[in-house]
């Protein structure tokens, strides 16, 4: 079967990840919005998991959501962006929601394991026809 517009799957992909990670992501980072925790709160729920530094973690994980989700949206520096997000939400998938089962609603893998398959299929996939990368440097920027 022959794809009607092949190329622009990628951006439907990219958009909708790239704004779930950064509403999340700024909510971390400035406590604001539906996500918001702020630095310190997050830090704490890590520290509750006992991971190493984490307030450390907590800023790198903030800044990998907001500035990767913001650069999926743009479609610039796809690949990478896509590969600090799925590294994230893998960590997410096992550490946090992998002891409460599947569904989402029950504090469940659902929601981060689809996250987390979305920013695999954009690493492998690249931005796509409509990106940054295309308009700045005339085609896609390749890991």
């Amino acid at each position: 079967m022959k794809t009607a517009h092949p190329g622009w799957g990628p951006l439907v992909v990219r958009v909708g990840l790239g704004g779930i990670m950064f509403v999340h992501g700024i909510g971390k980072l400035l406590d604001v919005g539906p996500a918001a925790t702020g630095v310190g709160g997050f830090a704490s729920s890590l520290q509750g998991l006992g991971l190493p530094a984490p307030g450390v973690l907590a800023w790198l994980v903030a800044l990998a959501e907001t500035l990767g989700g913001a650069f999926l949206v743009l479609g610039l520096f796809t690949q990478v962006a896509a590969l600090l997000v799925a590294v994230v939400m893998l960590c997410a998938t096992v550490l946090v929601h992998l002891p409460n089962g599947f569904l989402a609603s029950d504090g469940g893998v659902e929601f981060t394991l689809l996250l987390f398959l979305a920013a695999v299929s954009l690493v492998l996939s690249g931005a796509g026809k409509l990106s940054a990368e295309r308009a700045l440097f005339g085609r896609e920027q390749r890991l």
